[in-house]
């Protein structure tokens, strides 16, 4: 399974493809989209989507994880991040790409086996499980990476079979 991990925002969209084969983790590609802060927002989101939609196209992912939004303490933080998320999920979905969403505690306990864990820790984790020389930068890349990690550990249980056909009923 080729997963596409994502983690959202508006001036660095991190990503990182990777192959879940036998139970092994492969680093296929990873990067980031980036946006100028003295672009216009609107020109930022179609950057992003056009940014994302090359990734897949170049990458041809069979499901796309993406992190969900948490509560942050600026809210025009929040919704712009929001914003960018959902033209991320725009392009992953004309491209009929099924989409995940993890939470950040979900992701930690899937790379770490420890939900309290510190980015620098899941970092760490990220580039063992994907035997990376080095961790990828930015922090951005290497988180969408640990999401697609959490995606390949949680698409074959139960729950993910029962929500998968939940969506395919709607």
């Amino acid at each position: 399974m080729r997963i596409l991990g994502i983690d959202p925002g508006y001036a660095i969209v991190g990503y990182g493809v990777i192959e879940f084969v036998g139970g092994r983790y492969y680093c296929v590609d990873h990067g980031a989209v980036t946006t100028d802060a003295d672009t216009s927002f609107p020109l930022r989101l179609q950057q992003i989507y056009n940014g994302i939609l090359s990734v897949i196209i170049k990458n041809d992912p069979d499901e796309i994880a993406i992190e969900k939004l948490f509560f942050q303490n600026n809210q025009k933080t929040a919704i712009d991040v929001a914003q960018a998320r959902g033209v991320i999920m725009l392009a992953g979905q004309n491209s009929n790409i099924p989409i995940s969403e993890y939470t950040p505690l979900q992701v930690k306990t899937a790379v770490t086996g420890y939900g309290q864990a510190h980015k620098p820790q899941v970092m760490e984790m990220t580039r063992r499980l994907l035997k990376l020389d080095k961790l990828p930068k930015p922090d951005d890349t290497a988180d969408a990476l640990a999401i697609a990690i959490c995606h390949a550990q949680s698409s074959g249980t139960a729950l993910r079979a029962l929500l998968n056909k939940r969506r395919t009923s709607l």
